[in-house]
């Protein structure tokens, strides 16, 4: 075996002294900026566990931002007092990141609210009903798909009519049953259908593939922010020609929101987001602060707590890409809650199963707020409030009985 000899190497002993210039510098913060964890990580060696990994190598750049996400939402999001809505944006649910991730927290306790868009929460039916969703190629004919009955997202194939068929025809069925005919919010309409998502669960020997039957269960309430841009809502424009009587009133939605964020400040607690990808679901859960603030004229001040995992950037002037700092000017953000506030450039299908791991290992579950059951309570206090602080009377001019 060779052995290493040793050798003279110079060593800071040997380095020529500091020139006076330097020794005489002031540098007042120089402790402050270098306090920071010192960057000599040990050898990884396969034996670690994955939040080990995160915490001690996960240390700089977007995997440094990714571990802040992972520690805010872990050792501060989820305390008991703080309310957390979750923003759902890309085809995540197609790419398996509901059954994955999203049920185990929801089952976890670990969000009390969803925006998604509506196409995340229409694919979601799909694992309901055991309807076959393939991992594919990117790289494959479209023309060819398209010729032997497939769609393609990406990389993930869905067999057009086994598949998108099937479900719409399931999906008409219901929307023209009974509990249908009526106004409502979207909130409503996803509780009904994941009732019919669990059922259909436990038809197929299946057990928490389903989104939407897992906030049934959980009485998580589920959102969406554009009604119309989804397969859901293109259904219900068509039955809607048979003469159905469904009507999706987003008023509805707006205000619920409101009052669970409104709710969460005035029983003493916090407030917390965290958005997956930007888009319409994004602003749809930070514009509940502004319809605090802005239209209902009650005061406030703005988010506790800011988490993003996005993969835009906030100079094109886009809403995905805006950052919570910018979110400040519009009374989204609590200004004063800043340093509790995170942005990590990086593709949700990676981050997402990073830090639910990591949440799931680091804190125990939270009871279960249960808000869908509690719509009704929260909304008659936002009224309430609204008419306290604001001069006005019931459009037909009488005033308003709040029991």
């Amino acid at each position: 075996m060779a052995r290493t000899e040793r050798m003279n190497v110079p060593s800071r002993e040997d380095v020529s002294e500091m020139p006076d210039w330097l020794k005489a510098k002031r540098c007042p913060n120089k402790k402050k900026y270098l306090s920071g964890k010192r960057i000599m990580p040990k050898n990884l060696t396969g034996r670690e566990k994955l939040e080990e990994v995160v915490d001690e190598t996960f240390l700089a750049y977007n995997s440094a931002r990714l571990k802040e996400c992972c520690q805010l939402f872990a050792e501060k999001m989820l305390a008991a007092d703080v309310t957390i809505g979750m923003s759902i944006s890309g085809a995540l649910t197609p790419a398996g990141l509901g059954c994955s991730c999203l049920i185990p927290l929801i089952k976890a306790g670990f969000v009390d609210w969803i925006v998604s868009t509506g196409a995340n929460l229409y694919h979601d039916m799909h694992f309901a009903l055991n309807f076959p969703v393939h991992a594919g190629s990117f790289k494959f004919d479209d023309t060819d798909l398209r010729d032997n009955d497939i769609v393609r997202i990406y990389d993930v194939l869905i067999p057009y009519s086994d598949g998108l068929m099937t479900t719409d025809e399931l999906l008409r069925t219901l929307l023209m049953g009974p509990d249908f005919q009526k106004e409502m919010g979207t909130g409503e309409l996803h509780y009904l259908l994941g009732r019919y998502c669990a059922e259909w669960e436990r038809n197929n020997k299946l057990k928490d593939v389903s989104v939407l039957a897992a906030a049934y269960r959980a009485g998580v309430p589920c959102y969406t922010s554009s009604p119309g841009d989804s397969t859901i809502g293109m259904n219900v424009a068509g039955v809607e020609l048979r003469g159905n009587k469904l009507r999706l009133n987003p008023a509805i939605d707006v205000n619920e929101t409101t009052a669970f964020v409104l709710a969460a400040k005035r029983s003493g607690g916090r407030s917390g987001v965290v958005l997956w990808g930007g888009g319409s679901p994004k602003n749809f859960m930070l514009q509940t602060e502004p319809q605090i603030q802005e239209i209902l004229r009650i005061k406030e001040y703005g988010q506790d707590f800011f988490l993003q995992i996005t993969d835009a950037r906030p100079d094109t002037g886009g809403l995905s890409g805006a950052t919570p700092s910018e979110a400040v000017s519009w009374g989204k953000v609590d200004p004063t809650k800043l340093p509790d506030a995170v942005v990590c450039y990086t593709d949700s299908t990676i981050a997402m199963p990073l830090m639910t791991h990591y949440a799931l290992a680091k804190h125990k579950p939270r009871k279960l707020r249960r808000l869908y059951d509690k719509r009704e309570a929260m909304m008659k206090a936002l009224t309430k409030e609204y008419f306290a602080h604001n001069d006005v009377k019931l459009i037909d001019g009488r005033d308003p009985v709040l029991i």
